[in-house]
């Protein structure tokens, strides 16, 4: 068992450690989402027409307040083409955006993020919107001819970095049922298509935590890339017959960030170690925040996993 002192250093370096990107905070001025149907196929247009109703009224307050960032951000949303499933502006704001077509897609790749992620910074390459958007043009160019769509989930209170939140994982209990809900959601969408979880930094804890729970969809990859940890000792803690991935690039910091669990800090054993369990697929060199930047290796194993092209991901 590590010593107080130990996981105290632990939590000040995963505290201290991460995006320089700051949540940004927003006072409470933005009203919350009207209600929407229950996802399900016969909804779906319904919930894109209804959320993008959200967006528009959110742009509206943006602009009143003079909310220059969101307004910059909430503009680009309400492009022609772009299909949110649901949005929330309240605090740093929630939104899940779809990529391709959900409904006849053969496999569906939801990419979760980790720290620091806000409606301001969503569109940003470094950031889930710009980093999903990236992960389906690639899957496309691999595959040309695979029905494949890509969802951007923001669909939790991500933690700021540096913060107490960031080294707790109860950000993550909460991300993790509301994940397990959507998932279940999607399912009702498209029934036939497979699963998988493209999971950074601390979403890979929220993975982690909702890998039990979505046992009986049909997710059959999940990948881990950048990661403190999932707070299991071992991949099959993670309770899932999913084939589960880990991958760090050698340019990632967390690769400093001891890897402990004690009285609720930190997140246990390090997924890239062999004694974890995982398939390590080959990431890289590139830094914390460019595992989805066009044309790096970890991009491209990634796609693959999504893809569910196994054989064709090159191992670390």
């Amino acid at each position: 068992m590590p010593s107080v002192r130990t996981t105290v250093a632990a939590a000040a370096v995963l505290a201290a450690t991460g995006s320089t990107t700051a949540a940004a905070g927003h006072a409470e001025v933005y009203a919350p989402p009207a209600m929407a149907p229950a996802l399900s196929a016969s909804t779906l247009d319904a919930r894109y027409q209804a959320t993008g109703q959200d967006i528009t009224r959110a742009l509206a307050t943006a602009e009143r307040v003079r909310d220059v960032a969101r307004t910059r951000a909430l503009s680009a949303f309400l492009a022609p083409g772009r299909r949110f499933l649901s949005f929330d502006p309240r605090g740093n704001g929630r939104a899940v955006e779809v990529l391709g077509d959900l409904e006849h897609a053969d496999r569906i790749a939801v990419v979760v993020p980790g720290a620091d992620n806000t409606l301001a910074n969503y569109d940003s390459p470094k950031f889930v919107g710009g980093g999903s958007r990236a992960l389906y043009r690639q899957a496309s160019a691999d595959a040309p001819r695979a029905r494949i769509a890509v969802i951007a989930w923001l669909g939790y209170d991500t933690p700021s970095m540096p913060s107490v939140a960031a080294v707790t994982s109860g950000r993550a209990e909460d991300g993790a049922h509301g994940l397990g809900r959507f998932l279940a959601g999607v399912h009702r969408v498209n029934g036939h298509a497979r699963f998988a979880l493209l999971c950074h930094s601390y979403g890979s804890v929220v993975c982690g935590k909702a890998a039990r729970h979505i046992a009986r969809l049909p997710v059959d990859e999940i990948a881990l890339f950048g990661s403190p940890g999932t707070t299991v000792e071992h991949a099959s803690g993670l309770g899932t017959s999913a084939r589960v991935w880990a991958g760090r690039a050698k340019g990632d910091w967390m690769r400093y960030v001891p890897n402990v669990r004690f009285a609720g800090l930190g997140f246990g054993a390090d997924p890239v170690s062999s004694g974890f369990g995982a398939l390590r697929f080959d990431a890289g060199t590139g830094p914390h925040s460019g595992y989805l930047k066009p044309g790096s290796r970890a991009l491209r194993n990634l796609a693959l996993i999504a893809l569910g092209r196994d054989a064709e991901v090159t191992h670390a």
